[in-house]
């Protein structure tokens, strides 16, 4: 018989037990039964804390006895009450969190403290980046005390050129070289230029360097579980100057994976060398990607980089040493006989000189060239382009050539048609069949041999960014190549004007600090993840 009943308290005595004197007759007993069915009908208003008891009818137990085995007392059931979210276990929210996006678990994480005491484990933060500046200091504090000794991969981004962020990211370093699980260290300045209490180049700078930046990269270098296995100085020309004594200090090179030693030079025409001897490298049996400066290769060193499984090899040229001898064909030839799947990335920076001898002394053949960067050189060099295009034609993916409109020195690259009767870069898209990536500032560029750059490549033509074209024609009739042009690409394309051109690539004159940023974009783009 199912029944509707409100629960008793325990202890409570039913009605009919409250009834003093004789027993009661079989008659009396109907009775009262009767009453309480109609009091049981009254009382089965709705009531959200009820709770409906399904029983077996027995002749020899009552009606209140067999319902209150499991109803519950309106206004005190445990049923009732809220469910403590705070104290669920601590892998149930773990469970719960690996079903979660991580935007969706940091908001889960805000229901109250026990649950964002569980978010904090390795599984469910791989890296984070500290961004150092005095407005960032109690979210850095928090990375710190929370973060740190659980990530796995850190990036330092921070002003170089502010003597106070720079020692705060030293002391970061040094907290970070207690952390048992870091394996991959980025040390990303926003300029080339690093601010320190000494002179440029003095012994006082030298040894600020060396105290605190170089101890605490060397500390973690040399921790055997785990090894770092990647480690980026953003190319920091007075930090890449230690990448000896790093490769030197490092407990299990066996382990690394990634080295980024490339720089950018304060001044391209008057720098110290840092020297990497060739040994070094020998014991790095898993490196994939690796930066350098151009000054530190050498024919003996690409042999042994030949043996390495590289993945990327990026290469910085600034000034031409009269010492160095380039690299011969020979050394290019078996590094990529050896290296079939290595990219070859170039970069001029401010190479003033080395541009004008690209073709002759720096390009060889048999190079896996696949990007080529030639940034604020001042100068455009026909016959590097022309050699790229008959050399590269089954690699060359991207050709960046930039400069900024300021240069007095009137650019026209028609000249380059009028010497070699063809331009330069219409004959890239045609041999070039895995061209990608095409940008072109600080020079004028015909219309006509843009279309023709769109109709060669197409859609596989994924960028296409110039600045300047041909100032003998009316604005209005360049509206049609512009049509033409996205009409090849697939996409909506427009030459960048004066609005939309980088600060670095204006006519007016810029700082170092705003040109060094505009390059650090395009370099650390190169560098694989």
């Amino acid at each position: 018989m199912g029944l509707w009943r409100r629960g008793r308290e325990r202890g409570s005595t039913p009605p009919e037990a409250k009834q003093h004197g004789a027993p009661t007759t079989k008659g009396e007993r109907h009775h009262r039964s009767e009453d309480i069915g109609t009091n049981r009908a009254v009382s089965e208003q709705p009531c959200s804390r009820e709770v409906k008891v399904v029983t077996e009818s027995r002749s020899d137990q009552g009606h209140w006895r067999r319902a209150a085995v499991a109803a519950s007392v309106c206004g005190t059931s445990v049923m009732s009450s809220s469910p403590n979210w705070g104290q669920l276990p601590a892998l149930a929210i773990t469970n719960v969190f690996q079903h979660l996006d991580h935007p969706d678990r940091l908001n889960a994480s805000t229901v109250c403290w026990h649950w964002r005491s569980v978010i904090f484990q390795p599984r469910f933060f791989k890296r984070i980046q500290f961004d150092v500046a005095r407005e960032q200091n109690k979210k850095n504090s928090f990375f710190l005390q929370k973060l740190a000794h659980i990530v796995s991969e850190v990036k330092i981004t921070f002003d170089s050129c502010n003597l106070y962020d720079v020692e705060l990211t030293t002391e970061i370093l040094y907290k970070l070289g207690k952390s048992a699980r870091l394996l991959n260290l980025s040390i990303l300045p926003k300029y080339a230029t690093l601010v320190t209490p000494g002179r440029f180049y003095s012994e006082e700078e030298w040894n600020y360097i060396l105290k605190l930046f170089v101890q605490p990269l060397i500390a973690l270098l040399n921790r055997k579980n785990p090894p770092l296995r990647a480690l980026d100085l953003g190319c920091s020309e007075i930090l890449a100057l230690h990448a000896s004594d790093f490769l030197n200090c490092t407990s299990k090179p066996q382990f690394l994976e990634r080295l980024a030693f490339a720089t950018v030079k304060q001044d391209p025409g008057h720098y110290p060398l840092g020297l990497i001897e060739p040994p070094l490298f020998e014991k790095c049996t898993a490196l994939r990607v690796l930066t350098l400066d151009y000054d530190s290769l050498c024919d003996e060193l690409l042999q042994t980089l030949q043996v390495l499984p590289l993945r990327q090899l990026v290469v910085h040229v600034h000034g031409i040493d009269e010492d160095h001898f380039g690299l011969s064909e020979d050394a290019w030839a078996n590094f990529r006989s050896k290296n079939p799947e290595t990219e070859l990335h170039l970069t001029l920076v401010c190479a003033y000189e080395a541009v004008e001898i690209l073709h002759t002394h720096i390009l060889r053949p048999s190079m896996p060239l696949t990007h080529l960067k030639v940034l604020f050189c001042e100068k455009i060099n026909c016959e590097a382009l022309e050699y790229l295009s008959r050399h590269y034609k089954d690699t060359l993916r991207s050709l960046i050539w930039v400069d900024s409109m300021r240069i007095e020195e009137y650019r026209n690259i028609m000249e380059l048609v009028m010497r070699t009767e063809q331009d330069p870069l219409v004959m890239m898209a045609w041999r070039c069949k895995k061209l990608q990536e095409l940008i072109v500032h600080g020079y004028v560029l015909d219309p006509h041999n843009l279309v023709g750059v769109a109709r060669l490549r197409g859609r596989e033509l994924s960028v296409l960014e110039v600045s300047n074209i041909h100032l003998s024609i009316p604005s209005l009739m360049v509206t049609p190549f512009v049509e033409e042009i996205s009409a090849q690409l697939g996409k909506k394309w427009c030459p960048l004007d004066a609005k939309t051109l980088p600060p670095a690539l204006r006519f007016y004159p810029v700082s170092d600090e705003v040109r060094d940023q505009y390059i650090l974009k395009y370099i650390r783009k190169d560098v694989m993840e």
